[in-house]
């Protein structure tokens, strides 16, 4: 019989505990694996099935067109195409734009929301990894979604027999301009998603940030004598105003693209062009800085 005594006594087992001795992946793991979840995050990969809808909706929004276009031509009996490289990202870059602020929010404001992001810094990777890791994953999905229609555009011109060199400048024109936008996106969308936990507020921040700017760039433009039909060179500083014309702008200017017609966004002489290019670095770096300093305080 066992006293009240020694039924309350304490007994230590012996479960053979042993810590962690295997590989460690350190770092660069860590950093892609945070790259890889963005990615798939971007496009609801691995989330539930109205996760998927918006993103590849927008997606067959981009591309469907494309086969639209080659069908016109192959029955039309076309010689070139109607629609150059570039004009086809000018023409559905809206799609892009709601892509990146329904998306962006999803790569930031998630983490932010549940507060999660000191785990991930309780790893190897740091906050300039955290950053670095989803503003690559922003860059590719949206890489992705401008570049397929090119590829598919240019595919039909070579089935329809176009020139050949012809037809692979202009999409190298059409890439370039890609790059760009991807870029410039990325970074501002991501700047912006970063500053709320709430989804809801990050999407109307970055769609209404580069609707209103485009709608304003238009206005001062048309003021400033822009839409004549022999518009001033210095109406087209104007476009500077928005993020999405100053690139179309200066697109335009150094490959000679956009059509002829008058209103057609343009950088205003090799000057232009040059404060152009600067005005989409500052844009894209301050904003990228942005992100990283406010990860510092998180």
């Amino acid at each position: 019989m066992t006293t009240p005594a020694q039924s309350h006594r304490g007994v230590i087992h012996d479960i053979g505990y042993r810590p962690y001795t295997g590989p460690r992946l350190g770092r660069r793991y860590a950093t892609r694996s945070l790259y890889v979840q963005g990615l798939r995050a971007a496009f609801g990969l691995g989330r539930s099935g109205k996760s998927k809808v918006l993103p590849f909706l927008l997606f067959g929004g981009l591309v469907l067109p494309t086969l639209a276009i080659i069908a016109i031509v192959a029955f039309a009996g076309l010689k070139q195409m109607p629609m150059d490289y570039t004009e086809y990202l000018s023409y559905f870059g809206v799609l892009a734009q709601i892509f990146l602020a329904a998306q962006a929010p999803v790569l930031m404001s998630r983490d932010l929301r549940h507060h999660v992001v000191p785990l991930y810094f309780s790893r190897p990777a740091s906050r300039g990894d955290y950053v670095a890791a989803k503003f690559a994953s922003m860059f590719s999905a949206l890489m992705i979604l401008l570049t397929l229609p090119l590829l598919v555009l240019f595919l039909g011109a070579m089935l329809n027999s176009f020139p050949f060199g012809d037809n692979l400048a202009h999409l190298c024109y059409g890439l370039v301009a890609a790059v760009l936008y991807a870029l410039l996106y990325s970074a501002l969308g991501l700047a912006i998603a970063a500053v709320t936990p709430r989804r809801g507020f990050g999407v109307a921040a970055i769609m209404g940030g580069l609707m209103i700017t485009s709608g304003l760039a238009q206005i001062v433009r048309g003021l400033t004598g822009g839409f004549s039909s022999v518009p001033s060179e210095s109406s087209h500083w104007a476009e500077l105003i928005s993020p999405t014309r100053t690139i179309e702008g200066l697109v335009n200017k150094v490959f000679g693209t956009g059509g002829d017609n008058f209103d057609k966004m343009l950088a205003p002489g090799t000057t232009g062009v040059l404060v152009y290019a600067a005005v989409i670095v500052l844009l894209t770096a301050g904003s990228y800085a942005l992100t990283l300093r406010r990860y510092r305080n998180v």
